[in-house]
């Protein structure tokens, strides 16, 4: 189980806390004060990490000789009924495209196996599920950051 405080410090900007590390959230220039990454730019960020961290994880178990990943991700909302593989057929989708680079001596074989195995990486898996956010009100003093995995 993973645990993360958001807090806002000033204007849009948000300080986020995750096992100690700290890090900034803010929106644009115009919006907000452009202090760090949106929270859609972190979403892709946590989806791209966590492909490069799977793939080198399991080449390394399975002995291919990946030496190292680059992803680059996209995300942009689209009309639903302009969608053929989505199941919604009305309003529009997120839609999220991931450009994956392998770099190493590989073959056509394990270049497409690593290409199956992106789409089993957790945050994939967590994002393509179905999701429930559970909100609740809390009391400041019972606020308190605990971590725990």
């Amino acid at each position: 189980m993973s645990e993360v405080q958001v807090e806002s410090t000033r204007g849009l900007q948000h300080s986020v806390t995750a096992r100690g590390h700290q890090f900034v959230s803010d929106e644009p220039a115009g919006v907000g004060q452009d202090a760090g990454p949106t929270p859609y730019e972190y979403l892709l960020a946590a989806l791209g990490a966590c492909t490069s961290m799977t793939l080198l994880m399991y080449a390394r178990r399975k002995g291919i000789p990946l030496e190292s990943v680059r992803v680059r991700l996209r995300d942009q909302r689209v009309h639903a009924a302009d969608c053929a593989d989505c199941e919604s057929k009305e309003g529009h989708i997120t839609e999220i495209a991931r450009d994956i680079e392998l770099r190493g001596p590989l073959n056509t074989e394990q270049r497409n196996r690593l290409l199956e195995i992106a789409s089993k990486c957790p945050v994939h898996k967590t994002l393509t599920a179905e999701i429930k956010v559970r909100d609740r009100l809390v009391e400041k003093q019972n606020f308190r950051l605990k971590i725990s995995d």
